[in-house]
């Protein structure tokens, strides 16, 4: 595992602080849980715009039209 080392302004270190705290979880754990969301989310919204001129193609303009074929 690496480290790594970024500067956040002090609310948020007291607002992570009391978050632990309430979770009983160290506040690396809450850090790394949010940038593996937000890491998955940016990857989600990559292939989705590389799939959607395909699901346009197939007549899929919205999420509710895929939610009807499923």
């Amino acid at each position: 595992m690496n480290t790594l080392s970024i500067r956040i302004p002090d609310k948020l270190r007291k607002d992570l602080r009391m978050i632990s705290l309430q979770q009983n979880k160290p506040v690396s754990d809450l850090v790394r849980e949010s940038i593996r969301r937000y890491v998955a989310i940016e990857k989600f919204r990559a292939l989705r715009k590389k799939t959607l001129p395909f699901a346009e193609a197939q007549g899929y303009m919205t999420d509710e039209d895929v939610f009807k074929t499923i």
